[in-house]
């Protein structure tokens, strides 16, 4: 509960900083000179972009979060949660523990590649082993074998 008061203030900000900048580009498009209108229309870019990111980035955690339920739910009797991994004073994984742990959801993800399960654990093995892009790959598919 606590990450989506985070999540929900973070947008709420994002918001109010995307209503400035549309607030920004419309002065300087009334503003008549050719200077001024290309300027605003420049400035009233970012705040459009700004929320197709924010859009698609909620899609991405609300759709990884479905997943996890599912399995929460006994979706993947079959593919345990990552097991207690020894952990550094800084509450991170062992990197050797979370890069045998890899290896391990690997081979598995290898043997039944369409499952959306293997991808899923997948993912949070890159996590642990701190490949953050990896991961978030490894969770895309996951989402679309499990939704397409």
């Amino acid at each position: 509960m606590r990450v989506r008061v985070i999540v929900a203030v973070l947008v709420a900000v994002l918001v109010f900083y995307f209503v400035l900048l549309a607030d920004r580009a419309f002065t300087l498009i009334g503003s008549g000179s050719a200077a001024g209108v290309a300027l605003g229309i420049g400035v009233l870019l970012l705040p459009l972009i700004g929320v197709v990111l924010v859009a698609w980035e909620l899609r991405f955690g609300w759709q990884t979060q479905q997943l996890g339920r599912r399995l929460a739910e006994g979706d993947g009797a079959e593919w345990p949660a990552a097991p207690e991994l020894p952990k550094r004073p800084s509450g991170r994984v062992e990197r050797d523990a979370a890069d045998a742990y890899f290896e391990t959801v690997k081979i598995k993800v290898e043997s039944a590649p369409g499952d959306w399960r293997g991808w899923y654990r997948l993912a949070q093995a890159y996590d642990l082993s701190g490949d953050r892009k990896r991961a978030r790959s490894s969770m895309r598919k996951a989402i679309e074998l499990a939704t397409g």
